[in-house]
């Protein structure tokens, strides 16, 4: 029997084997399933198992190649051994967990290291080897991932140079104070090491410390305007259209590193909406409550107080979704001069092709999380954290344990890391409503998102638009947010920053910023690759282009309006009271 026809005899066909998951739930409550596994791994573990067991062909051409790549390995580590330079047949990409020489010069951690990476590609071909489909397969390669991450000989002592020289340096002391450690974030930090020191990063104080009032609260959100900090300010105003996923002070982080702030220093009117932290009294509060009481709500507040016609948009990742959709809704009920530009910046408008975040999102995994935040009321913030920091396991876990837990070192301070830790709810009908009707559906892309009454089209967006992506983002991948050009009316500039979601944001200007930028949009639109190509690149940051840009848009000058008004007194210093979990 050939192996092909092995491999789709009757006996071997995946429709033929036992489907042992099904089988299981259908023996389990869906709403065990739900609170259980929200994100099917348990199925993904069958599903693998089912489709090695039905290619055993493929299966035995990786363990050979797996068997054929050690050896390899072993003769390169004894070479070296002997005093030879050869190089080891796994390529090494810089990883944190490696970074300590030791894993260069010594040929029994070198071979170790390349082990390691062998097993971790092999894991990868066995999950190709089980004919899954794609959104499956998807999954079963994150779930490689992490189990790679697992396995790494960084998260024992023995396997780590850097903790061994530590603990001879340290007498021992630093294994127990990492022991101490674990046991510590065991208990309180659901089994993951702490990224971050918030000791000296407080809200309020080191972080969101830009100066400004509260001029406007509703149940959903605050409003907060900055005190101006220039002698005359632009005629338009900015309001900034945060995430509801994260609190809006990743855009006003650490003086010198905030966007907000960078942006009163060089002359304008700023506004940011902070949302309140959702609990189970907000079950029921939809996206269209988002865009009411959220961004349109704001413009309001925005334009009474200046005085100004229009108002300029900038919105963040989820936020900068929000801020188009707001945009378009104000052109469907003819009043789209209210806003005069768009900023969106690493945002999703398509999620046709979302990146890895769609190992997240299926049907049945929506059922699934609308079972579980059936209960509450709510997404928890810290499931929505985790499946982040599942996507970068490496960087966002891993990475992490070998300096606290084995060498007992206190994690960084670090700003963005202390943002990234102070997580939000999401409201169960928001979320679901989110998930099913962009991730699924892809409806605002297509043309059919209906909200407040109105059908939304992106055509109809006219406004000078400036976007932005971040080469490195695996939450908004920049090739899809590029797709935007393409869809919105007007005129668009696309910048390309260095740095991942955050951190290609958060980038002022300095020696590590680089950028590439071009004009596009309209049908004409060159695919992402191709404007890459053409597109300029630039040392320094894109804030610098950006406030070239909107300041060209902002009209002319003008003393500073009031922070706050009559209609609109000032109700408290900023940050306020939502960012600090107060409602």
């Amino acid at each position: 029997m050939t192996v092909e026809s092995h491999r789709n005899s009757p006996a071997t066909m995946p429709g033929a084997a036992i489907d042992v998951a099904s089988t299981l739930e259908s023996l389990l409550p869906a709403d065990l399933l739900a609170e259980a596994d929200p994100a099917l791994w348990g199925r993904t573990v069958v599903q693998v198992a089912q489709g090695l067991a039905t290619h055993p062909a493929e299966v035995g051409r990786v363990v050979a190649s797996h068997a054929a790549l050690t050896a390899r390995i072993g003769t390169a580590a004894i070479a070296r051994a002997l005093g030879s330079t050869a190089e080891g047949p796994v390529p090494v990409e810089k990883d944190g967990r490696f970074r300590d020489t030791t894993w260069e010069e010594n040929p029994v951690y070198w071979g170790l290291r390349q082990e390691y990476l062998a097993l971790v590609a092999t894991l990868h071909e066995l999950v190709d080897a089980a004919g899954l489909d794609e959104s499956s397969r998807e999954r079963a390669a994150l779930l490689a991932d992490v189990l790679g991450s697992v396995l790494s000989p960084t998260n024992l002592l023995p396997g780590n140079p850097a903790a061994l020289k530590r603990a001879f340096e340290t007498g021992g002391s630093s294994v127990v104070a990492g022991f101490r450690q674990m046991l510590d974030d065991l208990a309180t930090n659901q089994g993951r090491p702490q990224q971050v020191d918030r000791t000296n990063l407080r809200v309020g104080q080191e972080l969101a410390a830009t100066p400004g009032k509260v001029v406007y609260r509703n149940r959903l959100m605050e409003l907060i305007q900055f005190e101006p900090q220039t002698d005359e300010v632009h005629e338009i105003p900015i309001l900034v259209s945060p995430p509801w996923i994260n609190k809006y002070y990743v855009m006003d982080l650490a003086p010198g590193r905030s966007f907000l702030e960078w942006a009163v220093q060089h002359g304008h009117t700023v506004f940011v909406i902070s949302y309140r932290d959702p609990d189970e009294s907000m079950a029921d509060t939809g996206l269209d409550d988002y865009l009411e009481l959220g961004d349109l709500a704001a413009m309001d507040v925005v334009q009474e107080i200046t005085g100004a016609d229009t108002v300029n948009l900038v919105g963040l990742c989820l936020g900068g979704l929000m801020a188009t959709i707001a945009t378009a809704m104000l052109h469907a009920r003819g009043q789209g001069d209210r806003v005069n530009s768009l900023t969106l910046q690493n945002t999703l408008l398509d999620y046709s092709d979302p990146g890895p975040v769609a190992s997240f999102v299926d049907p049945e995994i929506v059922e699934r999380l609308e079972r579980k935040m059936a209960k509450t009321g709510y997404l928890p913030a810290d499931s929505m954290a985790g499946t982040f920091d599942l996507l970068r396991a490496n960087d966002l876990i891993f990475n992490y344990v070998g300096p606290n837990w084995l060498e007992g070192r206190t994690p960084p301070a670090f700003d963005i890391l202390a943002w990234n830790n102070d997580s939000t709810r999401m409201p169960a009908k928001m979320h679901a409503f989110y998930l099913r009707h962009f991730y699924l559906e892809n409806e605002l892309a297509r043309g059919e998102l209906e909200l407040l009454g109105e059908h939304l089209s992106l055509k109809s967006v006219t406004n000078d638009t400036f976007i932005v992506g971040a080469v490195n983002d695996h939450i908004a991948p920049w090739r899809t947010s590029f797709t935007s050009t393409g869809l919105l009316g007007g005129d668009v500039t696309f910048t390309l920053s260095n740095g991942g979601h955050i951190a290609g944001v958060v980038n002022p200007p300095g020696k590590k910023a680089k950028h590439w930028i071009g004009t596009v949009g309209g049908e004409s639109a060159p695919d992402p690759d191709t404007w890459l190509q053409r597109a300029s690149e630039v040392a320094g940051s894109w804030w610098e282009p950006w406030r070239d840009w909107i300041g060209e848009r902002a009209g002319g000058m003008r003393t500073p309006p009031p922070t706050g008004s009559d209609a609109h007194p000032p109700l408290g210093d900023a940050p306020g009271s939502y960012v600090l979990g107060s409602a």
